[in-house]
């Protein structure tokens, strides 16, 4: 499938499958995979029709699916070596989702060797597509983005969803709330709405494709320990995306003193 045939995927998925339940959820049409941690039909159904497309295109790639890893973990194994790959995030910031905001995303990333080669952030509420290809850059509806950095001695602006992180963090460090849906953060961050971003957990779903997209617009997103964002890398608590790798510099290590 060429790029704007997933793009169209994913919108014609939202539109069916996802958009129909937007502020229109039944009793019964909402779950708890964990505490706190919500899944609702949209997730599950869009999913599958997305997975089953990317599949019957790519028959020897792994699809790497938010709910079918819920289902089954043997798939991040898999993953791990796994040489051509997508992941799908069917609705990202499904608590947004489920409590009426925009704020909501749709998200696929293709990844050969384990590298992000191509990405995709529908935000179906703003008819907003995110695309990003290596080395070939990142768009917003079909224009091309480049954020600049931060002038020197500029004050830095920074979100998280992590309340502790918010409120330990100390001058010049002003982190304030982000949109508690990565699509939309990484967005954000690739079109210079705020410089850098902190996430708690590093899903490969929630990350390959905007990692990619904030890379292709010339930011970087790393880890505490220096080291870029690799999405084979599972597990390993805080992900920083920001305007620049200097940028990154700065924040990663009084982000760290607070959280290490």
């Amino acid at each position: 499938m060429d790029t704007d045939a997933v793009l169209d995927l994913l919108k014609e998925t939202a539109a069916t499958v996802i958009t129909p339940r937007f502020r229109a959820l039944a009793e019964g049409q909402v779950f708890e995979k964990a505490p706190g941690d919500l899944v609702t039909v949209a997730d599950r159904e869009s999913e599958i029709v997305i997975a089953e497309a990317l599949q019957a295109a790519y028959p020897d790639a792994l699809i790497l699916g938010e709910e079918a890893t819920s289902a089954d973990k043997t798939l991040l194994q898999a993953f791990a070596t796994a040489e051509h790959s997508f992941t799908i995030d069917p609705v990202d910031g499904t608590k947004n989702f489920v409590n009426g905001s925009p704020d909501h995303a749709v998200m696929v990333a293709e990844l050969r060797g384990g590298k992000p080669v191509r990405s995709w952030i529908w935000v179906p509420e703003r008819e907003e597509a995110f695309v990003a290809e290596a080395d070939a850059g990142a768009y917003l509806n079909g224009t091309r983005i480049q954020r600049s950095a931060p002038a020197d001695g500029a004050e830095l602006r920074g979100v998280t969803s992590s309340e502790p992180l918010r409120s330990r963090a100390p001058a010049p460090l002003q982190i304030g709330d982000s949109w508690m849906c990565a699509g939309v953060d990484y967005a954000n961050l690739a079109l210079g709405e705020v410089d850098y971003v902190g996430f708690r957990n590093d899903w490969p779903w929630d990350h390959a494709p905007g990692a990619l997209l904030v890379a292709e617009a010339g930011g970087f997103t790393g880890r505490l320990d220096g080291s870029a964002y690799a999405p084979r890398r599972v597990g390993i608590p805080w992900l920083i995306g920001a305007a620049s790798a200097e940028v990154f510099e700065e924040v990663r290590g009084p982000i760290a003193s607070l959280v290490g």
